[in-house]
């Protein structure tokens, strides 16, 4: 009933809406309105009431709610929301619903992590209100050792709806961190549980930066982090661009099971930073420059070192760093 409650208001945002109407449409008595628009207060909202006039929505809180996120999203991809203050890792509490038989489309929503992960282990600071930290359950046809393009995926989708929903000129960096200006503003962290011949579910975890400011970052990451305020120097609604992203997943996953994966390494070359340029490949075994030339069918990058020999870097636990 309050999301009922809230659409109405959402709808009629430059007029009011008397309490009889609000009851009469969606089948409540008025005091039970009152009670809605109360606890739609707490949440921080802002309404108006006028005597003889209604309700009218003066303002939203900077807030990811159940209720305006269903109203919003568009397509089916998205079928079960699960959304929390706080969390330790929204990646491990996704990993839990899928192995709890939660479907396809599940998301889960942290305002703040206290152990958010990126890859190799490392901590992404997640503080409250100012990013989006999502996780997603996924369960394609595809074999275990083809998961890593569920990768390219989630950082096709997450660049396009920054640049979609900003204007900013973000890019790729092979194969998943989103750049702004040589600073990441979101890593991508991809998690499995796997068979020999099938995979039984991937979790795409999201850690976005959106409305950070300098002194939000550690001293250690603070050069090399950036957010999209502070980017562009304009606060952004993470509610909306959170929409926008979920919405864009829907497409182009879908796209990407009825297309395959070269479709999604089409899409990934046309928004990426990394090719072209002189890098540094770290593994664990070596290190060695080359320059970034392509990226193979497998989505492995091809690096030719100054020798002329092209190597094959697999996604996984290398890391990237561009010769400046």
């Amino acid at each position: 009933m309050k999301k009922s409650v809230l659409k109405l208001l959402l709808e009629h945002q430059h007029a009011y809406i008397s309490g009889e109407e609000i009851s009469r449409i969606i089948g409540v008595s008025r005091t039970a309105v009152w009670k809605h628009i109360n606890a739609l207060k707490k949440e921080g909202y802002v309404i108006d009431s006028v005597h003889s006039q209604g309700y009218r929505l003066l303002s939203k809180p900077d807030i990811i709610t159940t209720e305006e996120l269903q109203i919003n999203l568009l397509g089916d991809f998205i079928c079960d929301i699960h959304i929390y203050e706080e969390l330790s890792s929204t990646n491990e509490v996704a990993k839990k619903f899928a192995a709890e038989g939660a479907p396809e489309g599940t998301i889960v929503f942290a305002d703040k992590q206290t152990k958010g992960r990126g890859r190799m282990g490392r901590l992404w600071d997640s503080k409250a209100g100012i990013g989006i930290w999502l996780s997603l359950v996924l369960r394609p046809s595809i074999m275990p050792a083809q998961a890593a393009q569920l990768t390219f995926v989630s950082a096709v989708v997450v660049c396009q709806a920054v640049r979609d929903f900003t204007g900013l000129e973000a890019g790729i960096k092979w194969p998943n961190d989103v750049m702004i200006k040589g600073k990441k503003i979101c890593g991508i962290l991809t998690e499995l549980s796997a068979e020999i011949d099938r995979i039984n579910y991937c979790v795409a975890g999201i850690g976005l930066n959106v409305n950070h400011q300098l002194g939000d970052f550690s001293t250690d990451i603070v050069d090399k982090a950036t957010s999209l305020m502070l980017a562009s120097g304009t606060p952004y609604r993470r509610l909306e661009l959170l929409v926008s992203i979920l919405t864009l997943y829907d497409r182009i996953y879908r796209e990407y099971r009825e297309k395959g994966f070269s479709y999604i390494l089409e899409q990934w070359k046309k928004l990426n930073c990394t090719l072209g340029h002189e890098v540094k490949v770290i593994s664990q075994e070596e290190v060695y420059f080359g320059t970034a030339i392509d990226i193979d069918a497998d989505g492995q990058l091809m690096v030719k070192i100054p020798e002329g020999e092209v190597r094959y870097v697999i996604v996984g636990d290398v890391s990237i760093r561009y010769v400046q």
